[in-house]
């Protein structure tokens, strides 16, 4: 005789939550597209000869009336939006927690950047001050929209969960980019034979991105749950949550110690990111294919070098594997400094390793610091890790565009970014790690 199998209530909360999270995980497949298409790959090069082709005689735009390099200003505008996420994003973040409604705030911030990216098809021409504020609207947008989605993950996922869960998004999204670059890279290379021209082929790819965005968002929009805010939560508005979460990281000076080596080299990563293809085709002077197979080669070698700087902490401590890296991207800018031009294998050789350093150094950089975050403040804490990250990425950008702006040199602008990886090597090797860890009342980890 068989036996009926009785559901629990806690049966069905788990089955919810597993739910949840594979919505959840196409989030990242939506919107990483954005930032491997858009952001790294094809805006940057492109923006950059509309703006040239608005220039006057001495290569200057001059939006609002300032003199700018035509060179400079992606960088800027990057920077520009960079500025604009930081102000939106505590308000934002309040009206989350005081309302528990993420889910409408999300949908509102993805498809606010998934119409800005639709709408770069429209940037041709000359129209340089179209594009930059296009960027800016759907860069900030991104970074609202992640904030929201970042904060789902401790309610969606136990902290038994949380890594797996987390890197599984991360995985959603480097396959989502990879595949849309495969397309990508087919379209551009055989723009003819589809009978539009290169200008045409590149405007197409940019608003696939903000389509591709806005269709996948649908499915964590139709699965995510919203949550009832907590008497707490709902009392604190506006810029004075994110006051009062500084003042409590004060209590932790080694937890504050480590993220703000994390903002210095983390910044040097997104600028690498965002700015490499402009390096690639003003200084190297390397055809769109080539930048485009670039990346597809870091997206898909950022997946093995994770799973690699996985196994090294694993035998090294996080501490020290996240320190190895950065003396890799310290190598790795370095050898981009002295990249000749019009060689597309060298540079493929340096997009293997930053593809190899690329998702490790990220992926351990916040494993480590749930650990430095107290039992209890994990949501909060992880909110003012997004805040702060955001808070300091533009200095990247800018300082790349000053160093353009005063050299005229690309080589010099790339070789400027060393900067934030020696002095963030420099913060993080002063951080006691497994002291900081067992004040913030976590159990110390045997390797670490």
């Amino acid at each position: 005789m068989g036996t009926d199998t009785v559901r629990t209530p806690a049966d069905d909360g788990a089955a919810e939550l597993r739910r949840e999270q594979r919505g959840w995980y196409f989030y990242d497949w939506a919107c990483s597209v954005y930032s491997t298409s858009v952001l790294t790959v094809f805006l940057g090069p492109y923006l950059t000869s509309v703006a040239e082709s608005a220039a006057d005689a001495g290569g200057y735009v001059h939006p609002l009336g300032i003199p700018v390099r035509a060179g400079s200003f992606f960088a800027y505008s990057v920077s520009v939006s960079v500025i604009v996420a930081v102000l939106v994003m505590p308000l934002v973040g309040a009206a989350a927690d005081r309302t528990g409604r993420k889910k409408p705030l999300l949908a509102a911030a993805a498809y606010v950047g998934a119409t800005a990216t639709t709408a770069m098809f429209f940037l041709d021409g000359d129209r340089y001050l179209l594009g930059g504020l296009l960027l800016i609207v759907a860069n900030a947008a991104q970074s609202v929209a992640m904030m929201l989605y970042n904060s789902y993950l401790p309610q969606i996922a136990p902290p038994e969960q949380r890594d797996a869960v987390s890197s599984r998004g991360w995985a959603f999204g480097y396959a989502a980019g990879s595949l849309v670059l495969v397309a990508n890279l087919v379209l551009y290379t055989g723009h003819d034979s589809f009978g539009v021209s290169e200008s045409t082929a590149v405007r197409i790819c940019l608003a696939s991105a903000g389509l591709w965005w806005g269709a996948f968002a649908l499915i964590p929009l139709s699965r995510l749950r919203d949550r009832r805010a907590t008497a707490r939560e709902a009392a604190v508005p506006g810029f004075r949550q994110l006051a009062a979460t500084v003042r409590d990281m004060r209590r932790h000076p080694l937890t504050l110690g480590f993220l703000l080596a994390y903002l210095v080299y983390n910044d040097g990563i997104q600028t690498v990111i965002s700015q490499a293809s402009v390096y690639g085709s003003e200084e190297l002077g390397l055809g769109q294919s080539t930048l485009i197979g670039a990346v597809l080669l870091v997206q898909v070698l950022a997946v093995a070098g994770a799973l690699t700087m996985g196994r090294l902490a694993r035998a090294y401590g996080a501490k020290r594997t996240i320190l190895g890296s950065l003396v890799a991207w310290t190598a790795t800018l370095a050898a981009g400094y002295f990249l000749p031009a019009g060689a597309p294998v060298w540079f493929f050789v340096l997009a293997a390793g930053i593809g190899l350093v690329l998702g490790g150094s990220q992926a351990l950089s916040r494993s480590l610091f749930s650990h430095l975050v107290p039992p209890g403040k994990e949501a909060e804490y992880f909110s003012a890790y997004e805040m702060s990250d955001r808070g300091m990425s533009w200095l990247g950008p800018l300082l790349f565009g000053i160093t353009y702006q005063v050299t005229g040199s690309y080589r010099d602008a790339i070789i400027s970014l060393v900067a934030f990886f020696v002095l963030g090597f420099a913060l993080l090797a002063r951080v006691p790690v497994r002291r900081a860890i067992a004040e913030a009342g976590n159990p110390v980890p045997d390797r670490i």
